[in-house]
């Protein structure tokens, strides 16, 4: 990330005219936060190339006067979940501070440009043409894409060896993921060839150069593990101790997709609920283990994992007194094994993967599924999730739920 600019830089570009780096608004009501996520979409995409961070000003008139709106710490708070509300994908860099200038708080949004544009917001990709904001059309998106085959420095988006679009399943990107990530006018527009729309989705490196990217394998290879050894899920039921009997075993294996849902499939088959109906007026239930702590510990593994050099696979391990879910690659980025599992704290090792998660609904808000995971465990008077990191995998423990005093059932 570039240097943010200081107090006087910020009043200068308050004195001057809204550019495609400025944006002032004076209120957060009504349509404004549409209007921002617009905004920070349209910096983030950097149509330009300008490589400058782009400003948000809130809280000022078009002239720069400040408005006098307050700046709270929940506004503070708002305008930076906007990050990662699922809203704008994938998430740009985005700083977000109170800063005192012309002698008023104002809330200022700092935006990065983005190593792997096209970014959208809600499923439509924003560009900014001088101090207008636009929605790209076919060349614009042309040109994001290019920016990005030779920018982005993420495993996810480079190509992989071997495979051809042949190796690729496009009538179900066309009938059943495109539908997913535009919105309906965009879907509509017949102005852009299918292999432009692949490259937009990162499924490929580029329309001149229609080779499959590892997000492209992954989430409509016919065959991903013909390409990527790794990228499927074992689950284990292990009776007795760590050195048990194998009680049950499945590999799970095909698309992106399919690899979640089947373990997850797998996971409620040997999952149990107890049920108390005679302790209190409503019933109450309690499950082995809570169904979204898992889903969320899960899904985290399967975006956060690494597919560069390595053959490793995500394991789920089910013993008498715990589950494990264990996955390659340590934490990443910003996110040191001190930091790790904080709310809101998130880096990106598979940035096209977590669009590709967002658009398939396996993922809605970024950085908050630990979080989600630990409140289910919580609901569910479960005991907290235990938490392992190395440079090179991240174990997540979970432990039974002490038993009902009731009978149970299924």
């Amino acid at each position: 990330m570039s240097d943010l600019p200081t107090d006087r830089a910020l009043e200068a570009l308050l004195a001057a005219p809204e550019s495609d780096r400025v944006e002032r608004k004076a209120s957060f009501r009504g349509d404004t936060p549409r209007m921002i996520r617009q905004a920070i979409c349209a910096m983030a995409n950097d149509l330009p190339d300008s490589r400058q961070t782009g400003v948000i000003f809130v809280g000022v008139h078009d002239d720069g006067a400040p408005s006098g709106l307050e700046i709270t710490d929940e506004l503070l708070r708002r305008l930076s979940d906007m990050r990662t509300d699922g809203q704008l994908v994938p998430p740009p860099t985005l700083t977000v501070q109170r800063r005192i200038l012309r002698d008023e708080p104002i809330a200022v949004l700092f935006v990065e440009p983005s190593d792997s544009p096209p970014v959208r917001h809600r499923g439509r990709i924003w560009v900014r043409i001088g101090p207008r904001r636009a929605i790209a059309g076919p060349q614009d998106e042309r040109i994001l894409n290019e920016k990005r085959r030779y920018r982005d420095p993420h495993f996810d988006s480079r190509p992989v060896p071997g495979a051809s679009l042949s190796d690729l399943n496009l009538r179900w990107f066309e009938d059943e993921y495109l539908p997913r990530a535009l919105d309906p006018e965009t879907l509509e527009a017949n102005d852009r060839s299918l292999v432009e729309r692949l490259a937009a989705g990162r499924m490929i490196l580029s329309a001149q150069e229609p080779r499959p990217t590892l997000t492209g394998v992954l989430v409509l290879g016919r065959q991903p593990q013909r390409f990527v050894a790794g990228a499927y899920a074992q689950f284990l039921r292990v009776s007795g101790g760590d050195d048990g009997e194998i009680a049950d075993a499945m590999r799970c294996e095909g698309r992106l997709e399919d690899v979640v849902r089947r373990m997850e499939d797998k996971f409620a088959s040997h999952n149990r609920t107890a049920v108390d109906f005679t302790s209190a007026r409503l019933e109450r239930r309690r499950h082995t283990y809570p169904p979204a702590a898992f889903k969320q510990v899960l899904r985290n593994a399967v975006l956060h994992r690494t597919y560069e050099g390595t053959s490793a696979y995500i394991r789920v391990c089910w013993f008498p007194d715990r589950l494990e879910i264990l996955s390659p690659g340590g934490p990443f980025g910003i996110v040191t094994p001190e930091t790790f599992g904080q709310p809101g704290l998130v880096d990106y090792r598979n940035p096209s993967l977590a669009e590709a998660m967002r658009v398939l609904g396996l993922a809605q808000r970024f950085g908050l599924g630990i979080t989600t995971a630990r409140r289910a465990l919580r609901d569910n008077g479960s005991p907290e999730p235990e938490f392992e990191t190395d440079a090179n995998w991240v174990r997540c423990v979970l432990r039974p739920a002490p038993p009902l005093r009731s009978r149970s059932s299924r």
